[in-house]
């Protein structure tokens, strides 16, 4: 299995002191745990898009190619690209220049985005989301492999014999496809061959498995090897110690926080204590054994060979926010690894030890 540190860079106060730190501060302390997600041997590490409050996530790209400048072996990842309010053409000349820019490690998770600020402000509906979503990945398909392309469709100009610079490094980049609760992305994930990643993070884990189990169902349909199908899946937190009772203990106030700040904002949370969302939900809190037997239950229903945490603090000090990402990576990700096999990344970027790749 490989593991990746993914960050959404919500902007908002601390959820035990209240603190709000500046713009800049966050995005440096993003900036910080990428370098650390390096340093500490996870595979890859994501950056949202968002287009709203609370996050400031709306340049992926920008961000990615910082870290792209300070680290030399993790993967990039978006999570996600949101097709749905973008150009195909402007995200495809961005993200070309950051593959060249970060050795070939680029890897894109692309999806239709969420939320109704965002959606004004590209002028995208409820209704043309999916639509635009797809016809913009087919584009933007067509352009990570044709030195040329002509193309028309719904939602852009059309192009005629148009060349897009600079041309990747990658050929073609990887493309999955992130899901949430919808079987568009997975229909559309399927069709082309291309890798799923659930987001597995808000609900039990029932619906997700069947939208898993119905990519695998379309991945056949449509003609591919099943062996070949790949999936990638989320969880809503992470923070593991020596015992439960002291990751428990450690962790009851910043879920505490966050059910106050979901009440708060007239949302009725799925789960309404720790121990409920670490029974029947995705969260990652525990000791290294039952997050190990954890991920293991999942997998028996997913079989996903990538998986993320959460990159950022969470509301953890930076001493035991460092601390359980060390003892993931030295007890509970050797095991895991060992126990689950994934296929190496592709690219130059590297990502899998060479050990890892016979």
């Amino acid at each position: 299995m490989k593991f990746l540190a993914i960050t959404l860079i919500v902007h908002g106060p601390h959820p035990i002191t209240g603190e709000t730190k500046s713009t800049t501060a966050r995005f440096r302390e993003v900036l910080d745990n990428a370098v650390l997600a390096e340093e500490l041997g996870f595979d890859g590490f994501g950056v949202g898009e968002r287009h709203e409050r609370p996050f400031i996530s709306s340049s992926p790209p920008v961000v990615l190619s910082h870290i792209a400048a300070l680290t030399s072996r993790i993967r990039l990842f978006t999570a996600v690209t949101t097709l749905s309010l973008l150009d195909p053409v402007r995200a495809f000349e961005d993200y070309a220049t950051l593959d060249h820019l970060s050795g070939g490690r680029l890897e894109l998770i692309i999806g239709k985005g969420n939320g109704a600020a965002q959606a004004q402000l590209f002028h995208v509906t409820g209704e043309d989301q999916w639509e635009r979503n797809r016809e913009g990945y087919e584009l933007f398909r067509k352009l990570w492999r044709a030195d040329k392309v002509t193309w028309t469709g719904r939602y852009r100009p059309s192009l005629t014999g148009a060349e897009t610079l600079p041309r990747p490094l990658q050929q073609p980049i990887r493309v999955w496809h992130g899901s949430a609760t919808s079987t568009e992305s997975v229909e559309l994930a399927a069709k082309y061959g291309d890798p799923l990643f659930s987001a597995n993070v808000t609900n039990p884990i029932e619906p997700y498995a069947e939208l898993i189990a119905h990519y695998r169902e379309r991945w056949a349909h449509h003609g591919h090897d099943p062996a070949d199908a790949l999936v990638g899946a989320g969880s809503a937190g992470y923070y593991g110690a020596k015992t439960s009772q002291e990751a428990i203990t450690t962790y009851r106030p910043i879920f505490d926080a966050r059910l106050a700040f979901f009440r708060k904002a007239g949302i009725d949370p799925v789960f309404h204590t720790l121990e409920d969302a670490i029974e029947r939900g995705s969260i990652l809190v525990g000791s290294p054994q039952q997050i190990i037997d954890k991920v293991h239950r999942y997998h028996e229903r997913f079989g996903h060979e990538v998986m993320h945490l959460h990159a950022d603090a969470d509301g953890l000090t930076d001493e035991r926010h460092r601390a359980t990402l060390e003892l993931f990576q030295s007890d509970i990700a050797p095991v895991l690894r060992k126990e689950i096999p994934s296929r190496p990344f592709p690219g130059a970027g590297g990502g899998a030890p060479p050990e890892e790749e016979s």
